[in-house]
């Protein structure tokens, strides 16, 4: 069996504070007090909400480079098999959670956000062993594509459909294409990363005359404001984790296993939600709603803490 790789505790306190974010924000749409400017915009508009998503594609684009050359040096063909089952694995488990949820909480729904992660990796294996510079025009392109489609004659079909849907995983999957791309800067160096994050911020900006900024589309510039974002936040990240001990933290621990534990607040979401009482949910108050989240995470960061004592890390 050959050495565990060592882990990066950059990207793991980022993962980390990523899915604290998206625990926070799943819980806090269906409630009323929460104001609308913590929760995901209807269509046209950006919140802080709409960025926790794609800032965590983002953070799975960091290592995917890495993690499929690693397995690459042993066999080419065991590293596109083993990425392959993993993504394919997330839109499995992604269609029975939808499924469930359809049953249980009477709201069809076909799509939802472990589908257009698995649907996202699929498309970036595809274009995983191209050029850093290939990579960043690879993936403009697939987002310049898509945002035709969505002008011309997808619009109502991508609206109709949770995360964009099936056709949406075409831009989710060019943002895990650039973000890859960007991890290649960002690995060498702080100099040429600031100069990139500044090129990215000024494309983002750019972005916003060309389609309208929507999560709900995945436009074009909803994904360049997103992915300049997440660069900047890792780069906060890395000069934070500079000025302090690389020791793990509390966000390291959740960043570990980042995807057992947002499988884990589903079911801990369930049961604040579906006992279907207005006052202990939509209509609860501000301290009961805040108790609960509170409770919520407190049991997520004990798992996450034990799981990291014992050197567990659940993945696939």
């Amino acid at each position: 069996m050959g050495a565990t790789p060592q882990r990066d505790v950059r990207v793991d306190r980022l993962r980390g504070v990523l899915v604290v974010l998206m625990v926070a924000g799943n819980f806090g749409i269906g409630v009323q007090f929460v104001p609308a400017f913590l929760k995901h915009t209807p269509d046209v508009g950006l919140t802080v909400a709409d960025l926790v998503a794609p800032c965590f594609v983002f953070a799975i684009g960091i290592n995917f480079g890495p993690s499929f050359a690693r397995r690459r040096r042993k066999s080419t063909t065991a590293a596109y098999r083993h990425l392959l089952l993993r993504y394919l694995s997330l839109l499995g488990i992604g269609a029975i959670i939808t499924a469930g949820g359809t049953v249980v909480a009477a709201e069809p729904t076909d799509w939802g956000v472990l589908q257009a992660l698995g649907m996202a990796g699929l498309i970036c294996l595809i274009f995983i062993r191209l050029g850093t510079a290939a990579r960043f025009a690879v993936g403009l392109l697939l987002l310049a594509a898509y945002q035709y489609m969505v002008d011309a004659f997808a619009l109502q079909t991508v609206l109709s459909s949770i995360q964009g849907g099936f056709l949406g995983s075409l831009s989710w999957g060019a943002l895990l294409v650039l973000s890859t791309a960007v991890a290649d800067v960002w690995r060498k160096g702080l100099v040429p990363y600031g100069v990139l994050c500044a090129a990215l911020a000024a494309l983002a900006v750019a972005s916003t005359l060309v389609a309208p900024v929507s999560k709900n589309r995945v436009s074009l510039s909803y994904v360049l404001i997103s992915l300049a974002v997440s660069a900047v936040a890792l780069l906060l990240v890395d000069i934070g984790s500079r000025t302090v001990p690389r020791n793990p933290g509390v966000f390291c621990w959740w960043g570990e296993n980042a995807l057992a534990l947002y499988l884990l607040h589903l079911l801990l979401l369930a049961l604040v939600v579906l006992p279907g009482i207005p006052g202990w949910y939509a209509d609860a108050p501000a301290w009961l709603a805040l108790l609960e989240l509170a409770i919520i995470l407190a049991i997520l960061t004990g798992v996450a803490w034990w799981l990291h004592r014992r050197t567990i890390r659940i993945g696939l």
